[in-house]
């Protein structure tokens, strides 16, 4: 027995190739009703369309390339997943990139996804130079900055308030008396900007950061926080931070691995900041008070700017920063006597 084809999808409910293709692409307008009575005869039929006919004719193949610097963090993760929700919602398949940092290895992946014809991108947090975003505008593909943004060129992004993100996080933990702070940070660009907002806030209070000791960078893993912390921790107890801000979740639960490694209570004697809200800043021990993202609505905003300049490539570009939140955990308190 042969195939179904889309057109005894559209003899059995009555209607026209270009409806059923409609209902497909999931694009024009078309009732309810209809859409409802083609999807139930679809099934009947157990018609299965075809991609490649279908990219042929409409020039989208219902794929979204999506790049992640790092799959392993949780923030990362939560947004993968965030995405594929938000990419099946709109008809679409979602391919997932973890590129490492590393440029030699985004630059592969681009090709790739370009080469299997995505309809778009959306590139998280790790753009790389922005001439490699200037090319992808200049070609016309479809791209959205995620967690991210290139002030200087005209394209979507979606982002949290970094700078803000930083000096709410500051402004707290002077709030509660701490004198001497410390700040672990990664390299990527948005983390740079919750330290100037760390600074800034440490600055109106007449303080002075200690660079040599009490700011450190680092990549975002457990271990190379748990390092960092280390080096904080060692110093003279006249001099040691009461409390510590972290530019990311991981970086901070390494924080208070190696404040307990080395016997002191979280928050009597220190005090932990973490950035992101991930799901293990509420499981951790204590749990981990954090600057929120709110990642489904980050997630969606993102997808539905991708979708409408897939619609329509010339449509303005949106940069849309959204206002971070303090989530207020166990592991903060007053600075100690």
């Amino acid at each position: 027995m042969s195939k179904p084809t889309i057109y005894d999808v559209a003899r059995e409910a009555g209607v026209s190739i270009a409806t059923v293709s409609k209902v497909l692409n999931h694009n024009g307008r078309i009732s309810d009703k209809t859409r409802q009575k083609v999807t139930r005869i679809m099934e009947q039929l157990n018609y299965q369309p075809s991609m490649v006919a279908s990219a042929l004719t409409s020039q989208r193949t219902g794929t979204i390339g999506l790049m992640i610097p790092d799959i392993a963090n949780p923030f990362f993760a939560e947004a993968a997943r965030h995405f594929e929700d938000h990419a099946q919602q709109a008809g679409n398949d979602l391919v997932i990139c973890s590129t490492d940092r590393d440029d030699t290895k985004a630059e592969r992946y681009i090709s790739s996804l370009l080469r299997k014809r995505v309809d778009g991108l959306i590139i998280a947090s790790h753009t790389g130079p922005p001439e490699r975003v200037a090319r992808l505008l200049t070609d016309r593909i479809p791209t959205v900055l995620f967690s991210a943004d290139i002030r200087s060129l005209a394209c979507n992004s979606v982002t949290i308030d970094d700078y803000q993100g930083g000096y709410e996080a500051t402004k707290y933990l002077l709030s509660l008396g701490h004198r001497r702070l410390g700040i672990i940070s990664d390299s990527l660009s948005g983390s740079r900007l919750r330290e100037q907002g760390f600074i800034e806030a440490l600055t109106e209070a007449g303080l002075q950061p200690d660079e040599s000791e009490c700011m450190i960078q680092t990549s975002a893993t457990l271990e190379n926080g748990r390092i960092a912390a280390r080096t904080m921790l060692s110093i003279p107890t006249d001099r040691r931070p009461t409390a510590i801000f972290a530019c990311n979740d991981l970086l901070a639960i390494g924080v208070l691995q190696e404040a307990s490694y080395v016997g002191l209570d979280v928050p009597r004697d220190l005090s932990v900041v973490g950035f992101d809200n991930t799901l293990l800043a509420d499981i951790c021990h204590p749990s981990l008070t954090s600057i929120a993202q709110p990642l489904r609505d980050m997630t969606r905003q993102s997808m539905q700017q991708l979708m409408d300049c897939i619609a329509d490539p010339d449509a303005a570009k949106d940069k849309v920063l959204i206002q971070p939140e303090l989530v207020i955990r166990q592991s903060t308190g007053p600075a100690p006597d």
